[in-house]
Order: structure tokens, then C-alpha cells, then sequence
């Protein structure tokens, strides 16, 4: 089930909010809970089975690890809750990756080839096994303790406005809210607000751009002109961003719906002024794991240099690893893992004297380069996109006219303008008017807003109505 679906919209979200709201006070947490395991059966009753032993396993590990906290025991039940996790990941993610590559390998020695498993990937497996792995270290580190009740441990990992594309939610961070949440109107309306924003961004926006970034990859290469192929990346880069950055602001929207506050997982990354910065804007809870559980243990930057450069490779290859079980989400992560080192080297400190415009320029070059790798379905067309982009050939041009209309158009100016902090800038300096402490101008600014967000659901049920919808890219991972 999709957030930018009918169903959804109309049918389940309104049910859930009505039983969680009106039904008794000490059973919201199951009443939640009941509704995420539906909302994820919906896409394969197969995968509950796989999730509920995921919550029950954890239970255990969780409680093993702090009954026996300040022993080696300890460790070792860390250590083996963490391989279970893993292990899970690796067969149902990783299984046919890996049996392809033992093929090719062997093809070399005339080996007879394994036949693919065709394991079937369980949607939002990557994220709530790291919600899993979470709270198992931070029992161990001291900083939560274990979850006696199974349904909170559960409505944890599997809450639904999270489970299929995350933020990754740390246990340390929310596990008070399981217990003791904040619910009000004021509360609850900004979360409507900021899931209808999420909506907006979905279907006004990267749904737009995706019709154009698909027609583009699907173009063979050697029809493939620069024109049209900057144009496909600057589509599929705007897509990727309203897309995962409109399902985050609907699981925080939906949070704050059910009186829960998750942090924040983007932070305008197309004006960030080196790889470094993006990444510290860029999905912010992948990156901020895999420095505190990764990096950091591995020694993070109080090392020697030669280590940290190693550290950081490390961290880079299984973040595109963790993105997908194929080689060009590798090299997309490694690609951003040569860029970090380089401006540690020496890349940094000429960004710095170069000004903004230029190192924003750098930045959204480097990171759009990298966006062609992530989106190829093979490093050759990767490398083949690539040389078209800079391929000027006159003969060589083919661009989808068909794909250039006013709804695009005004799309890629909307786009451009939030991805580049705009409207979050106009919003910031309209709230600090004085005017708008002025009574009646208030209530006008009120009233404006309930149209505004009111349009956006109306027109974003025609989209859907119409069957102009497609999957979060993220729920691939």
C-alpha cells in the first residue's frame, strides 16, 4: 500500500485515525500497531511472517544483551543478534547478487552455474532491519534499555509511517514516545500539513519528472544526445529528491498525526557546497548510522590518515551496497567515497576560496554525475550516459519533444526553486513579518493556508484518480 494511493488516503488513514482517536486511551499503542501489520501484510501476507520473527528475535537478543550487560556474554549475545540481522538481510536481499557473481567467476574454470534462488525481497527489509540493529547496540552501549512489552518493541520496528522507506528511527530516540506522547490539535494539524506537503512533492512533482527520466534511461545509448541526456538527470535528480524527501515528510506528518516527533532527514542537499555538506544533508538518518555504528567504531577520524581514507571507503561501499544488491549502487557509493577523500586532500580547501556559486555548481555536477550510476541498469550504459552528457555531436541529438510540455515545465520551475531553499527562505521571512501579528491579516494568512493544502489533496486525487502514479523508489531498497 502506497501513502500517495486512494486507498490510503480515503480509506485507511481516516479508519486508523478514527479508531486511534476515539477508542480507548491505553490501546492506542496496539490499535497502531494493528494497523501497520495490515498496512504491511497488504503487500504480501509471506512478508508478516518474516517481520513478526524479525520482532521476536530482537525481543530476546534485547533482553539477553542487558541481563547480562558488563559481561562477555554480553557481546556475544550483541554479536549474534547483530549476524541474525544480517544474515536475514543478506538471503533475502543479497542471495542472487552473490550467486550471480559465483557464476561469473565461474565461468572461467567451465563451472557448472548455480540457478538464482528468485527470493523475493520483503518491501522495507533494509530499513526495519536497522531499526533492528539499533536497538540492540544501544542496549549494549547503555543507552536504552531493553523493551519488556513485545507490542511496543513491535509497533517500534513496524510502525507504518516509517516501515517501507524510513527515516531510520533509533530506538534511543523515540523509545519514550511509545510510552508517553504528546497529542494535541496544534500537533495534529502540522502533521497533516507537512504529509500533504509530502504528497505534493510526490505526485505534483517527482511523478512528473519520472515520466521523463524513464522515457530518457530507456533510450538506447547510441540514440542517446547530450541535450536530452542532461535533461533526463536533471529529471531523474529532482525525481529521486521529491520522492524520498515527500515519503520522509509523510512519515514525519503521519508521526506527529499519531503524536510522534521523528528527526529530520533532509535538509535542502542540492545547496550544499561540497560532497561532504550533501551528505550531511542527504538522507540524514542512513548517513548519521552509518557514521555512529560504522565509522565511528572503526575509529572514525582519530586514526592515521591512511586508515581514515580506509574508513571512509568502507563506509561508502556498504552505503551503496545497502542501497542495492548490484554493482553500479557499488561504485555509486564509492564513486561519493573517492569525492570525500579528495576534498580532505586538497578538493576542500579550494571550494572554500572559490566562493559559493562555484562550489555548489561542483557539488550538484558531482552529485548528479553519481545520480546516473544509481539510476543505470548497467555500469556500461552508466559509462555510455556519461560520455553522451558531454557529447555535443549535432547529428547526435534526439530530445523528446513529446516529453517538453507547460505541466513539465512549470514542474522543473517549482522544482528547481524548493530544491534550491527558495520557497523554505520566502516562508521564513513571511512568518517574521510584523504584520502578521495584525488579527485580521492572521486569519487571512490562516484561511489562504487551509485552501492552499486542501488544493494540493484535490489535485493530487486527480493525479491519482487518473492512474499517473508510480512506487517510491526507496520501497526498492
Amino acid at each position: 500500500m502506497l501513502f500517495s494511493s486512494l486507498l490510503f488516503l480515503y480509506l485507511f488513514l481516516p479508519v486508523t485515525l478514527f479508531f486511534y482517536y476515539f477508542g480507548r486511551k491505553d490501546l492506542r499503542n496496539y490499535i497502531l500497531l494493528a494497523a501497520s501489520l495490515i498496512f504491511f501484510a497488504w503487500g504480501g501476507v509471506s512478508y508478516s511472517l518474516i517481520i513478526l520473527i524479525s520482532i521476536s528475535l530482537n525481543y530476546f537478543f534485547g533482553i539477553k544483551i542487558e541481563s547480562s550487560s558488563g559481561t562477555k556474554k554480553s557481546y556475544w549475545w550483541l554479536f549474534t543478534g547483530v549476524a541474525c540481522n544480517l544474515i536475514g538481510l543478506t538471503i533475502f536481499k543479497y542471495t542472487d547478487f552473490l550467486i550471480e557473481n559465483i557464476n561469473t567467476l565461474g565461468n572461467l574454470f567451465n563451472a557448472t552455474a548455480i540457478p538464482l534462488s528468485k527470493i523475493i525481497l520483503p518491501v522495507g527489509i533494509s530499513f526495519y532491519t536497522f531499526h533492528a540493529l539499533s536497538y540492540l547496540v544501544d542496549i549494549y552501549k547503555g543507552k536504552t534499555k531493553a523493551q519488556r512489552n513485545i507490542f511496543d518493541l513491535a509497533l517500534y520496528i513496524c510502525m507504518f509511517s516509517q516501515l517501507i522507506a524510513g527515516p531510520i528511527i533509533r530506538y534511543s530516540d523515540v523509545w519514550q514516545q511509545l510510552q508517553l506522547r504528546e497529542h494535541s490539535i496544534k500537533k495534529f494539524s502540522s502533521g497533516i500539513e507537512r504529509f500533504l506537503i509530502g504528497l505534493g512533492k510526490k505526485v505534483l512533482l517527482s511523478n512528473i519528472f519520472a515520466t521523463v527520466a524513464d522515457a530518457t534511461f530507456g533510450i538506447p545509448s547510441e540514440s542517446l544526445g547530450s541535450i536530452n541526456a542532461w535533461l533526463g538527470i536533471i529529471c531523474y535528480s529532482l525525481q529521486i529528491y521529491y520522492d524520498f524527501s515527500g515519503y520522509s515528510d509523510m512519515a514525519i506528518g503521519l508521526g506527529r498525526m499519531f503524536g510522534f516527533e521523528f528527526l529530520e532527514n533532509f535538509d535542502l542537499p542540492y545547496i550544499a557546497r561540497s560532497v561532504k555538506e550533501f551528505w550531511r544533508r542527504w538522507h540524514i538518518s542512513l548517513s548519521s548510522f552509518f557514521r555512529d555504528y560504522v565509522y565511528i567504531p572503526l575509529g572514525g577520524n582519530k586514526v592515521s590518515v591512511q586508515r581514515n581514507y580506509l574508513n571512509l571507503i568502507i563506509v561508502f561501499f556498504l552505503t551503496g551496497f545497502w542501497h542495492g544488491a548490484s554493482w553500479t549502487f557499488i561504485l555509486w557509493g564509492l564513486f561519493h567515497g573517492f569525492f570525500l577523500i579528495s576534498e580532505r586532500l586538497f578538493l576542500e580547501k579550494l571550494l572554500i576560496k572559490s566562493g559559493r556559486v562555484i562550489a555548489n555548481t561542483y557539488t550538484i555536477i558531482v552529485v548528479m554525475l553519481g545520480w546516473v550510476l544509481f539510476r543505470a541498469d548497467t555500469l556500461s550504459y552508466a559509462l555510455l550516459y556519461w560520455k553522451k552528457l558531454f557529447d555535443f555531436t549535432p547529428t547526435d541529438i534526439y530530445f523528446l519533444s513529446e516529453q517538453w510540455n507547460i505541466e513539465l515545465l512549470v514542474a522543473m520551475i517549482i522544482g528547481i526553486s524548493g530544491a534550491l531553499g527558495i520557497f523554505p527562505f520566502l516562508k521564513q521571512k513571511l512568518s517574521t513579518l510584523k504584520f502578521r501579528q495584525i488579527t485580521i491579516v492572521t486569519y487571512t494568512y490562516e484561511i489562504l493556508s487551509i485552501f492552499f493544502f486542501t488544493g494540493i489533496l484535490l489535485l493530487c486525487s486527480l493525479y491519482l484518480v487518473a492512474g499517473t502514479y508510480n512506487p517510491f523508489i526507496y520501497y526498492r531498497f
